[in-house]
C-alpha cells in the first residue's frame, strides 16, 4: 500500500470510491510477495499489481460488486484444484488475495485512514489488522507505542501487531478461531554508526543509497568536525555514545556500526546496545582486539550470550582490504540481517 499512498490519496481526496485487494498468503512460486496491493475505482481504474498481470483480470470482476455495499471478500487463485483455484498462475504458485472496500470510505474506520496515513507520510511505524472475513471490514491500527485504534482492539490482538511489527513481517494471525492479516508498514531503518573515519564516509553513501536514516556520533571533533563526506549523513552528533543513543528509537529497524577503535567511545556504545532490541551489532577489529574487547565487556557483566549479537570481524567476507570494500562488506552484512529478518 505504501507505494500506491499518492494514488489512494488522489482517489480519497477526490470521493471516488475504490476497493483494495491485497495478498495475504502465498505458496510455491507467486510472482508477487505477501502486501503487494492493487486499487481499483468504480470505473475500473487500478493502480498497483497483486499477480504480475496473472489475476488482475478475476481480482477486479471480485472487487468492484464489493463497492456497492462496502463489504469485503476472500479470493484464493492457484493450478492445482480447479474449484478451489479460479484462474491459474502461470508460474506455478498460488495467492490468497483479501478485496474489500477501502477504509476510508467507512464511516467508523475514517479516523484508521487518517492516523495510517499520517504514519506513511511522517516515516512513523505501524501494523494494520485486517479480519479476513466476508462481509463488512473491521480494521485495527497498532502503533509501536501499544496505542491502537479501532473498534474491539483487544490486549490479544494489540499483543500480536507489536510482535508482527517487531519481526518485520506480513502475516496471517489466529486469535479466538479468527484470522487477521497483519500487515506492517515499517518507518526508515536507522543506521547509527559510532566514530566517523574513512569507512564511515563510504558506508554513509551506501546506507543513503539503500534508504537508511543515517546517524554518525563520535565525541572527538577533530573526527566528527573534519572528517569530509561525500554524501552528509542526516545527524552527525560530537558527544559520547551514552549521551545520544537514549533519543532514538534502539529496535529491529536499527542497525548499529561501532567503528571509532577507540575503546573508550565503543564499549561506552556497546554497553548499551547489547541490552536494547536493535536487529544489528557490527564492531570493528581484528581477532585479538574483539577477544579484548570480550574480555572486558565480562568484566562489566554482561553474559556470553549477550556478547555474541556482535558481529566481529565485521561484514561480509569479500577479502575487503580498502575502506570502500570493507564499507561494501559491511552493507551487505546489514542487508543480509535485515532480508533474513523480514
Amino acid at each position: 500500500m505504501k507505494d500506491l499512498l499518492k494514488k489512494i490519496q488522489e482517489w480519497t481526496s477526490t470521493g471516488k470510491k475504490f476497493a483494495i485487494a491485497t495478498v495475504t498468503k502465498t505458496w510455491g512460486s507467486s510472482p508477487r510477495p505477501v502486501g503487494s496491493a492493487m486499487i481499483i475505482s468504480e470505473d475500473m481504474e487500478m493502480a498497483g499489481s497483486v499477480s504480475g498481470g496473472c489475476v488482475e483480470g478475476a481480482v477486479i470482476k471480485s472487487a468492484v460488486p464489493l463497492l456497492e455495499k462496502g463489504e469485503s471478500k476472500q479470493l484464493a487463485f492457484g493450478i492445482t484444484d480447479e474449484e478451489a483455484w479460479g484462474v491459474g498462475l502461470s508460474c506455478g504458485g498460488k495467492i490468497q488475495v483479501f478485496a474489500e472496500q477501502f477504509l476510508a470510505f467507512n464511516e467508523n474506520e475514517k479516523a484508521i485512514w487518517k492516523q495510517l496515513e499520517s504514519c506513511l507520510e511522517n516515516n512513523k511505524g505501524c501494523v494494520l489488522l485486517t479480519r479476513l472475513k466476508d462481509g463488512k471490514g473491521h480494521h485495527i491500527l497498532v502503533l509501536p507505542n501499544g496505542e491502537t485504534i479501532g473498534d474491539n482492539a483487544t490486549d490479544e490482538l494489540k499483543n500480536h501487531g507489536l510482535r508482527v511489527y517487531n519481526e518485520r513481517k506480513n502475516q496471517i494471525v489466529e486469535l479466538d478461531e479468527v484470522s487477521y492479516f497483519a500487515q506492517v508498514f515499517p518507518r526508515k531503518s536507522q543506521m547509527l554508526i559510532i566514530g566517523a573515519a574513512h569507512i564511515t564516509v563510504d558506508l554513509v553513501q551506501l546506507a543513503q543509497m539503500y534508504n537508511f536514516e543515517t546517524i554518525v556520533v563520535d565525541p572527538r571533533g577533530i573526527f566528527s568536525k573534519k572528517t569530509q563526506f561525500t554524501t552528509p549523513p542526516d545527524f552527525i552528533f560530537e558527544k559520547y555514545p551514552s549521551e545520544i543513543l537514549g533519543d532514538y528509537q534502539l529496535d529491529a529497524y536499527t542497525y548499529a556500526v561501532v567503528l571509532s577503535h577507540d575503546p573508550k567511545i565503543d564499549d561506552n556504545a556497546l554497553e548499551i546496545l547489547l541490552r536494547s532490541e536493535v536487529a544489528y551489532i557490527g564492531a570493528l577489529g581484528s581477532k585479538r582486539t574483539h577477544a579484548k574487547r570480550v574480555n572486558r565487556l565480562l568484566e562489566k557483566g554482561f553474559s556470553e550470550t549477550e556478547i555474541e549479537k556482535i558481529y566481529s570481524p565485521i561484514g561480509t567476507d569479500i577479502k575487503a582490504k580498502t575502506p570502500r570494500e570493507i564499507a561494501l562488506s559491511i552493507m551487505g552484512e546489514i542487508i543480509k540481517v535485515k532480508n533474513t529478518s523480514g
